[in-house]
């Protein structure tokens, strides 16, 4: 099964952010690739690419994981990595460099890169995708509080907070008692936004996991969001689209 994961850039001055690449794995060899997003951001911003691949117009394949995403993934070797995996609703015994990636955001603190994974199709046509809520510092000790107390399987809601000065575009999530408990991810608005001007019954937002501390904040709260709509395509957008390959490169393991 072709597992995939998009890779989003923000710049540091505009703090725009633009969706440039993916990463896929067939189960034999990881392919990694340019999307039409990488143009905007050249285009903008004058991005010219990862240091690690710097060729926009080809195709990069090599059987082990490329360095540039093994090194966001916590080593087994770490004494924290049990807790580590359970807070990402991991089974410790399966060592999945995708699904860790795909959990954790795949995020550093000396760089301004991201992931987020293709959501999974089950067999009766549902959408299923796994995020932390984002924003956490920015919400009231009361919102940290109430965070705490849910349950696995409480539904949350969302709301377009308009008069966000940073972001006009902004969804929070709030629970069914009012509390707001974070941001959601800014790489789910486009489709979200699509999905409710047709049909806002098909989104649906729960509980998957609490992480009480010593867990980090951005991975209090973990979220399932399901999409229940025929004919839905998710990350169908251009930039989303590949770039015309014209060779590929094979690396050595």
């Amino acid at each position: 099964m072709l597992k995939k994961l998009f890779i989003a850039w923000q710049d540091p001055l505009s703090r725009a952010w633009f969706v440039i690449a993916q990463l896929t794995h067939s189960g034999e060899s990881y392919q990694f690739r340019y999307l039409q997003g990488v143009k905007e951001a050249r285009e903008k911003t004058g991005f010219k690419g990862l240091f690690s691949f710097p060729n926009l117009e080809k195709v990069y394949e090599s059987p082990e994981l490329f360095a540039f995403f093994s090194n966001r993934i916590l080593r087994r070797s770490r004494p924290d990595y049990p807790d580590y995996m359970s807070w990402l609703d991991l089974p410790e015994s399966e060592y999945d460099p995708m699904a860790m990636l795909s959990r954790s955001g795949g995020t550093k603190v000396t760089d301004h890169f991201a992931l987020f994974p293709y959501p999974k199709l089950d067999d009766r046509g549902r959408y299923h995708l796994y995020f932390f809520t984002h924003g956490l510092r920015y919400l009231p000790t009361a919102s940290a509080d109430r965070i705490l107390t849910l349950q696995v399987g409480d539904r949350l809601f969302l709301l377009h907070d308009f008069q966000n000065e940073f972001d006009r575009l902004a969804l929070m999530l709030r629970t069914e008692d009012a509390h707001l408990v974070g941001y959601c991810p800014r790489y789910l608005r486009e489709d979200i936004f699509e999905i409710f001007q047709q049909n806002p019954h098909a989104v649906t937002i729960t509980v998957e996991r609490v992480n009480p501390p010593p867990a980090f904040l951005p991975m209090r709260l973990l979220c399932h969001l399901t999409v229940d709509w025929e004919g839905f395509q998710p990350f169908s957008s251009s930039m989303y689209q590949p770039l015309p390959e014209a060779v590929t490169i094979l690396e050595s393991s």
